[in-house]
């Protein structure tokens, strides 16, 4: 017996470490194991379930409509005078590059002086080579001026100017105008005579470039101008919501003078100079126009005939 028990001793006192008791476990038993989660976070939880259903719900649903309309794509003025002339005539630009080594002469130091001016223009100076590599090629004499996107507004935005500032809204729609110095003479009409904007086609038509914009003598930076995929479809909206299409047309109906819709609400519709209305375009509006010539002309230079019937329906508003 004695020597069993001395084999058991031998055994138990052979074990390496030491033995770690009930106190050990209590100890850490009683140690905190930090806040209690919120009851959103503890799975199995009534409201955990809840918070992982609307989470769910909120990335499947579908974004709300952003308000506005697309951007335009950026553009580079090259050349001397087309540089000067676009910062002169106040054309938004982000970066103006200047060739490294170049003939500092008269227009490019009135030039620099403009974009100094500014104050929120880049000046970039940049070797020959990379400047020709920006323009393609071009003949840009040393400097290059950066245009940003146009940012056009969403058609829905100019009847809400108009309704904001308590107006019947006074809006112009182009159909083929490709020139960008017509467009920029429409918007300068429109802002003279109170229009609520200017709404362009996507494609075949002119947008807002660097052009444009100078034609618009400023005007564009507070007169928005629309771009939308399809023009009929966009009248037909306008229509719905209340507004009169009018449409310019030489073989139209009514003269300018006798259309008393003009003093409502209404979107005047200009067509190309050669080609006119457009078929379906036409065909949407609620009166098509003529502008009387005692002098004979067959017609009238795209810019020149908006600002007439925009005269006539400002001078029925104030009547």
């Amino acid at each position: 017996m004695a020597g069993n028990s001395q084999r058991r001793n031998r055994r138990t006192s052979n074990k390496k470490g030491a033995t770690v008791g009930s106190g050990g476990q209590r100890r850490r038993g009683l140690e905190g194991k930090g806040p209690t989660p919120k009851a959103e976070d503890r799975k199995k939880h009534k409201k955990n379930r809840i918070a992982t259903a609307k989470a769910r719900q909120a990335a499947t649903r579908r974004p709300a409509p952003r308000r506005g309309g697309p951007k335009g794509t950026s553009e580079m003025v090259v050349g001397r005078n087309p540089v000067f002339e676009a910062l002169r005539d106040g054309v938004p630009a982000t970066t103006l590059y200047v060739q490294q080594y170049i003939d500092n002469d008269e227009r490019v130091r009135e030039a620099l002086q403009l974009a100094g001016e500014r104050g929120n223009i880049n000046l970039m100076e940049a070797p020959r080579a990379e400047l020709d590599r920006m323009t393609n090629g071009l003949n840009h004499q040393g400097l290059v001026l950066q245009v940003p996107p146009y940012e056009y507004a969403h058609p829905q935005d100019l009847l809400e100017a108009a309704y904001d500032n308590h107006d019947q809204p006074l809006i112009v729609a182009l159909d083929g105008v490709t020139d960008p110095r017509n467009l920029g003479a429409i918007v300068r009409s429109t802002s003279a005579f109170g229009g609520h904007g200017v709404v362009v086609p996507e494609r075949r038509a002119a947008g807002m470039t660097a052009g444009a914009w100078k034609s618009s003598a400023g005007t564009a930076a507070r007169t928005p101008v629309s771009r939308v995929t399809n023009l009929t479809r966009a009248l037909e909206d306008y229509k719905k919501a209340g507004v009169t299409i009018v449409g310019l047309a030489a073989d139209g109906e009514h003269t300018v003078e006798q259309l008393e819709a003009l003093g409502g609400p209404v979107v005047i519709v200009i067509g190309s100079e050669g080609k006119g209305l457009g078929r379906l375009v036409g065909e949407t509006c609620d009166y098509r126009v003529r502008i009387s010539m005692p002098g004979g002309a067959e017609s009238l230079n795209a810019g020149v005939a908006a600002g007439i019937v925009l005269y006539e329906a400002a001078r029925r508003r104030k009547g």
